[in-house]
């Protein structure tokens, strides 16, 4: 069951609340729909039950908040407008990685698939998909979980009549297995057609809670439109002679020359509009909502006061999407989901091949700089740059495309899916290092002989250099584009290291040193509690010269205050770890 107590959405100055003091309940093993005219309050009060805005009062689901169900893709499917996702990205791939968030296994994908009839269409991009197959896919991410409650906003909206019949046989399935389906609409037809309760809203208010039987002949009742240049004649001759014959008539003058008669028929109306001379231009049967009930005396929408907040339930605060249950994988799925990160690495693979064999054609180039593709024009290797935008794209595209849940905003900042997005990126990057040395080496050998490629005697520093330098890079795009939520802004802290970072070093470093880091490890020894092995000597030295190096200590620097940055917005947005 879902039941909302109180809920109230916080107010702009001197305005109405979007929401006010709502209070209704959705019973399981029935469709309940949410109706109100565009404005109503409709979406407001969905998003108040999901704790996405603030506000005050309540939303249990079978008994519990939101914040306090641990996995709330497994008792809660959220459809809020369209499904976010990059285009890019298959319906197949979309879905596995959905199923990683809410960790559950990915054979739940296809079967979803079949289930919401896009079975043949796994491969389909979603930037290709239609509104019907959209709805479709939304509903099917809803599913994903298996959840006891479905919260769906307008979910017929631009369907065919033949897809919305699907929708809702689909979810009538649901309700009679026992789930509770509340989806908000517009359409009183539609509500009194699918739906077994009828909450009606009007201006944030609860105007009826009703079964949809009661609804039907109460909300619901024939009506006579007409359209007349002689509006106002026409309705005071009908109310005339309705009360001379003593019948339940309503007449409601409305704007643009429209008269609509509750209780009459067109045959009467067009006899009555003839025996008085009235011209009609429109006369015709119709269906239609009765319309809100009257607001009390002086409590007009223009001038109703803000609600006393002082009296309303505690204060629902908006809350982030949990991070995935399983962000490893998740995060290999979102990477791996999209063409960008295949173009990027093989458009730096051939660039780095190319420049490897230019500046290896000089002979003035040490053979590590030749391999790395690093001529001493570029502030950067274009290996370490393809890095640093992949960083940057795993968190920039993550704000563009959220995927952990629909209309929950950006992807919350946690230390999961913080340290596997910093797995991966890293990965990636050392990926990238390795290929590029091969490749290059490869490309050396091919064009000038094999007799250039030759293991330097500290090969083994050079190599940990390089594949400090890539994943330095990738994890400050990473860092900036959490920081900035933007990828720009990845990729400009990626540059800014050689372009601003390194000079600034540089004229640290410029200064004559008169101390020395020799005897480092056998201070350190000192100064632990534990011994530490002999061996471990020449990688501290090495780690400290590593460092010591402009690009290293501007990398370190860069670093040191990203992440202090990193922490310092997400404890500001107070993020819960």
């Amino acid at each position: 069951m879902l039941q909302a107590i109180g809920l109230t959405s916080t107010p702009r100055r001197n305005t109405a609340p979007a929401v006010d003091d709502l209070t209704f309940e959705a019973p399981p093993g029935r469709v309940t729909a949410l109706l109100g005219a565009p404005g109503a309050g409709k979406t407001a009060a969905l998003r108040l039950m999901l704790e996405l805005d603030s506000g005050r009062g309540v939303a249990y689901f079978r008994g519990r908040p939101l914040h306090r169900i641990a996995h709330p893709a497994r008792e809660v499917g959220v459809l809020l407008g369209d499904v976010p996702g990059h285009p890019s990205r298959t319906v197949r791939g979309q879905l596995r990685m959905l199923c990683a968030a809410a960790g559950t296994s990915v054979t739940r994908a296809d079967e979803m698939l079949e289930v919401v009839g896009l079975a043949g269409l796994g491969d389909q991009r979603l930037g290709t998909l239609s509104v019907g197959m959209d709805r479709r896919l939304g509903l099917a991410s809803a599913l994903l979980g298996d959840p006891h409650t479905l919260v769906l906003d307008d979910p017929a909206e631009g369907l065919s009549p033949r897809e919305n019949s699907w929708l809702h046989g689909l979810l009538r399935a649901h309700a009679a297995q026992g789930g509770t389906v509340l989806y908000a609409t517009a359409d009183p037809k539609e509500a009194a057609r699918t739906a077994d309760r009828v909450v009606t809203l009007d201006v944030g208010r609860l105007v009826a809670d009703q079964d949809v039987t009661d609804f039907a002949r109460t909300r619901l009742r024939p009506r006579v439109a007409v359209r007349t240049p002689h509006a106002a004649r026409l309705a005071a001759v009908v109310s005339r002679e309705a009360r001379a014959a003593r019948r339940s008539v309503e007449v409601v003058p409305e704007a643009n020359g429209r008269v609509t008669v509750y209780g009459s028929t067109c045959a009467e109306i067009g006899d009555t509009a003839f025996r008085h001379g009235v011209p009609v231009h429109q006369l015709a049967d119709e269906i239609g909502d009765t319309g809100p009930a009257a607001p009390p005396p002086g409590d007009t929408e223009a001038h109703r006061p803000a609600a006393d907040l002082s009296e309303l339930p505690p204060p629902i605060r908006a809350r982030p999407a949990r991070g995935p249950l399983r962000p490893l994988r998740y995060e290999l799925r979102r990477s791996l989901g999209v063409r960008t990160t295949t173009l990027i690495m093989a458009s730096v693979l051939l660039a780095s091949a190319a420049l490897s064999v230019l500046v290896a054609r000089t002979g003035g180039t040490p053979l590590p700089r030749a391999l790395a593709a690093w001529p001493e024009v570029l502030p950067l290797p274009p290996a370490a740059l393809g890095a640093g935008i992949l960083g940057a794209l795993s968190f920039g595209d993550e704000f563009r495309y959220p995927a952990l849940a629909a209309g929950r905003g950006t992807v919350p900042r946690r230390i999961g899916l913080l340290l596997a997005k910093l797995t991966v990126t890293a990965g990636f990057a050392l990926l990238l290092a390795t290929l590029v040395v091969v490749c290059g080496a490869q490309c050396l050998r091919l064009f000038y002989g094999p007799e250039l490629i030759t293991v330097p005697a500290n090969a083994f520093a050079l190599g940990a250099s390089w594949a400090a330098l890539t994943v330095g890079c990738a994890w400050a795009g990473l860092l900036a584009a959490g920081v900035f939520r933007v990828t720009g802004a990845g990729i400009a802290a990626v540059l800014a290291v050689p372009v601003l970072v390194v000079p600034l070093v540089q004229k640290v470093f410029a200064a004559p040193s008169a101390r020395s880091v020799t005897g480092l490890p056998g201070r350190l020894r000192e100064l632990a509690w534990w011994q530490l092995p002999q061996e471990a000597d020449r990688w501290v030295l090495a780690v400290a010269r590593m460092v010591a190096q402009p690009v290293g200590a501007a990398l370190a620097l860069s670093l040191s205050a990203l992440v202090c940055a990193y922490l310092f917005t997400s404890l500001r947005g107070k993020v819960r770890w």
